[in-house]
């Protein structure tokens, strides 16, 4: 991993995944890009932000040049790192394309992003900027809730049904993640019944078994009838720092990260996720 993008629009809650992700990243040699994007309603097509170099225009206002320059100072001065080289742009266009359009340009691999946890993310369908990313835009990304500080992720949950095949580029990333900290990788299947794994599910649980081979990992299963409770269960008791998950199931994602309304969960203003995409 080389580039990882930031976008930005100077708020507390961008500033707290800025931060996680210095601390997070700290041993690694990269390149960080901080995007903010002044958000147009117009429908720009990509060969027009190609060719406006996906900079300042003369649009954008010195105030905004001023404080994407004193974000990227305040980070070297609060996380100086000679390992780290910052890369600033500032684009004017709508959230979705200008974010897709930047990564295509600069090769991307992986996103950092804050939210305000469930408030923010379960208005996906109203413009949550982070939750339109982590559905529309196919790059690893890591959210980063507004109330999570930065503890090294000794246990990376993974919460699977086992109904998906599991992709090289998702458990590469997986394991690349795992690795920068010796992570062990906690797998999680929820029993909300007691059905039996099918022959394709175990397969797949064979597949995965396989693909972690080289690095720590468990597999475990919780009998509950309710994904979330199960969910803040296992965080809890299992110590996890972080919450992996595979983007495509739409449905069994959208249920933990979007939409836990019972008050004893927690889990997503606290728990970082990483959200793999094929």
């Amino acid at each position: 991993m080389q580039r990882v993008l930031i976008p930005t629009d100077f708020s507390e809650n961008a500033w707290n995944a800025t931060a996680y992700a210095m601390r997070f990243f700290h041993a690694q040699k990269l390149t960080f890009h901080f995007l903010h994007i002044a958000v147009s309603l117009q429908t720009i097509e990509d060969s027009e932000l190609h060719s406006a170099g996906l900079s300042a225009r003369e649009g954008i206002s010195k105030e905004i040049k001023l404080k994407m320059n004193d974000w990227v100072k305040k980070i070297k001065v609060n996380y100086p790192n000679p390992k780290h080289t910052f890369e600033q742009s500032i684009l004017e266009a709508p959230f979705v394309e200008g974010v897709r359009v930047y990564l295509n340009k600069n090769d991307i691999q992986f996103i950092v992003m804050g939210t305000k946890g469930v408030s923010g993310l379960k208005e996906m369908t109203i413009g949550s900027k982070t939750g339109a990313i982590i559905t529309r835009v196919k790059c690893p990304i890591l959210v980063v809730p507004e109330k999570a500080r930065f503890k090294e992720p000794l246990n990376i949950g993974f919460p699977t049904d086992f109904n998906l095949l599991y992709r090289d580029k998702i458990i590469n990333t997986l394991r690349e993640i795992a690795g920068m900290h010796n992570s062990a990788i906690k797998v999680l299947r929820v029993a909300q019944t007691q059905k039996p794994l099918d022959n394709f599910q175990n397969n797949n649980r064979t597949i995965l078994k396989e693909y972690l081979s080289e690095i720590p990992h468990s597999f475990h299963v919780i009998e509950h009838p309710n994904l979330e409770n199960a969910l803040q269960l296992f965080i809890s008791t299992m110590q996890i720092d972080m919450v992996a998950m595979i983007a495509k199931n739409l449905n069994f994602f959208e249920r933990i990260l979007f939409k836990p309304k019972v008050a004893k969960i927690s889990y997503h203003v606290h728990i970082p996720f990483l959200v793999l995409h094929e």
